[in-house]
């Protein structure tokens, strides 16, 4: 296991998974666990998570993501609701807290997520900077959440599509935020050398 170079910062995570009805009891959510699973897998540092668990309602995703990103929330993900049906609205409520748009990520997990099922197309995560703090969209289903981030690996473990996470670190940097040091077996961040530590 690759040792980080320098002392791991503390870094507050939010993550969000939004379904009306895990949310309101009807069935277990998976969303939450699996982001915090594959988290402690990939990051060296120490982790705070705060997470939220709420219903497919758009004025409340935003007001979540507003009250985490406040909270100093370096990195917030969201899980559900990113489909094209009426009640999929968090690509919107996210948006709607905006400072700028990253579109790279949800091309990134398009274009992973196609290599798998055609109907990859009809998802809508965004990503956006509030603030210093990077918030983004990921799937719903937990096995496609370790896809995005993680990228598509051959047998020998080496790395045909890039996930996400590789420019999380970078992107977080650049806004002001914790170093993030990610543990190369499960998400190798990329960072140009004059920006390594």
């Amino acid at each position: 296991m690759t040792q980080p170079a320098t002392t791991p910062e503390p870094v507050t995570i939010g993550i969000v998974s939004v379904s009306d009805r895990a949310s309101s009891g009807t069935y277990q959510d998976k969303g939450l666990p699996a982001l915090h699973d594959w988290l402690k897998r990939a990051l060296h540092n120490p982790i705070t998570f705060e997470p939220r668990l709420i219903p497919d309602e758009q004025e409340r995703i935003s007001a979540t993501l507003v009250e985490l990103a406040g909270m100093g929330c370096s990195l917030i993900l969201t899980t559900g609701g990113t489909g094209p049906s009426p009640r999929d609205v968090t690509p919107e409520a996210t948006l709607a807290v905006a400072d700028k748009e990253m579109p790279g990520f949800g091309e990134q997990m398009r274009r992973i997520s196609l290599h798998f099922v055609p109907t990859a197309i009809l998802s809508r995560q965004v990503a956006v900077v509030r603030g210093s703090s990077l918030i983004i969209n990921l799937p719903g289903q937990p096995k496609a959440i370790a896809e995005t981030l993680e990228g598509l690996k051959d047998g020998a473990g080496e790395q045909l599509v890039p996930g996400i996470f590789a420019a999380v670190p970078y992107c977080i940097d650049l806004i002001g935020g914790p170093y993030l040091q990610t543990r190369d077996a499960v998400c190798k961040a990329f960072r140009p050398k004059s920006a390594a530590r």
